[in-house]
């Protein structure tokens, strides 16, 4: 067994005993893989994104039969094309129904649950911060808008807008890593917000 397929194993093993940093290492290691197989195959960078998630929830949610899994990027990528496959399926129903939906194609009861369980604690974590933080949060990372931008709304500096953003992404990745259970799930809900990883 080679170096990086005996890493890759401890990493398997430390995931299915709930190892959130295994995870995490996992994720980052393959989710730009995962992204750029589905958005060649889907078009849309939005329904990448929703495989990635999906992928990844998947993993998590089975971490505890991770250690038996012998060729872990074989089992991925199946997953994944599995993934894509089945939204292709469903938009194609749609399109031929007529019918549109703004639910991922391939979510199953289970993974609406954690969204929703996702959402509540970012909320959560975002209401717990102080005023001037919040709006600057929601300003630049809920409605997009640059920090030039906000700085002349807010009437401030745009070094004081990346000072309280950064307080701001800190106190809601303290608040969310305080409920470890849910710190994988909620790396993949933020990822394209950046707030576990965001770039300053």
């Amino acid at each position: 067994m080679n170096t990086s397929t005996k890493h890759e194993q401890d990493l398997l093993i430390r995931l299915s005993e709930g190892d959130s940093t295994a995870f995490s290492e996992i994720f980052h290691e393959y989710k730009h893989r995962i992204y750029a197989t589905a958005l060649r195959l889907m078009g849309s960078p939005t329904h990448a994104e929703e495989i990635v998630q999906e992928v990844f929830i998947k993993i998590w949610t089975n971490r505890h039969t991770m250690h038996a899994v012998e060729h872990f990027r074989a089992y991925l990528f199946t997953t994944a094309r599995n993934h894509i496959y089945n939204a292709l399926r469903q938009l194609a129903r749609e399109k031929t129904d007529g019918f549109t939906t703004q639910e991922p194609a391939c979510k199953g009861t289970e993974e609406k649950v954690i969204s929703r369980d996702l959402e509540r604690v970012l909320q959560n974590a975002v209401r717990r911060l102080p005023p001037q933080q919040e709006r600057v949060y929601r300003l630049t990372k809920v409605e997009g808008l640059p920090r030039n931008e906000v700085a002349d709304m807010l009437q401030l500096s745009p070094e004081t807008v990346k000072i309280h953003l950064a307080r701001a992404m800190r106190s809601i990745r303290e608040y969310c890593i305080a409920r470890m259970d849910m710190y994988p799930l909620l790396l993949l809900a933020s990822t394209t917000s950046g707030i576990f990883f965001p770039a300053m």
